[in-house]
């Protein structure tokens, strides 16, 4: 148990290490611990190949580790197989698998993966359109702070779809988005208060 604690570790301190090139000892680093079952690693050697770091880029590869570590529960892994699934990298694109993908990581709290089930459901694909569904799940991620949920809750209730229009609430939603970094949430947010919302 202690070994397998002390690869997570390890393999969580190399993932740091990403920003920066990856060398062949870190790669077989990361292929050591995925060979021994460690989700964090398999997850991360998923990542290498699906952006080409490291090793050539190969997203079927990428797959192949991210569907190991989902296995085991890793909330990356299931997201970054939603991802692959919505854009067709490595896997035929299939946005009824990206939803049950980012549903998994969506119930553990993951905002990103919240966000883009919410996208789903606005949109209709993969799953059936609803704007009630889309709302409450991009209300789960705006309200971990997640910043392009809270731009698109802003533009929701400002058209009023899938909710009552209400601009002093867009200009709310609005307004997070800008303190979270988001230029175009800076700028509806102040055209909003200019028309006194």
């Amino acid at each position: 148990m202690l070994k397998k604690i002390v690869i997570s570790v390890f393999c969580s301190m190399l993932l740091f290490t990403i920003a920066k090139a990856v060398t062949p000892s870190e790669v077989q680093a990361y292929r050591h611990a995925a060979d021994q079952g460690d989700a964090v690693a398999q997850s991360n050697l998923g990542m290498l190949y699906e952006k080409g770091e490291g090793v050539r880029q190969d997203y079927a590869e990428a797959v192949k580790w991210y569907r190991l570590a989902a296995e085991k529960g890793s909330v990356s892994a299931l997201y970054n197989l939603g991802m692959l699934h919505a854009y067709g990298k490595g896997i035929r694109q299939d946005y009824v698998e990206a939803a049950r993908y980012f549903r998994l990581a969506a119930d553990k709290g993951d905002a990103a993966a919240q966000s883009n089930l919410g996208k789903l459901y606005e949109k209709g694909k993969g799953v059936r359109q609803d704007y009630t569904e889309a709302i409450k799940w991009y209300r789960l991620a705006a309200d971990q702070g997640y910043a392009a949920a809270q731009f698109i809750l802003g533009a929701l209730y400002a058209d009023g779809k899938g909710v009552r229009q209400d601009k002093s609430v867009a200009k709310e939603w609005f307004g997070k988005s800008c303190d979270n970094g988001i230029q175009e949430g800076c700028d509806k947010y102040r055209e909003l208060k200019e028309k006194g919302f």
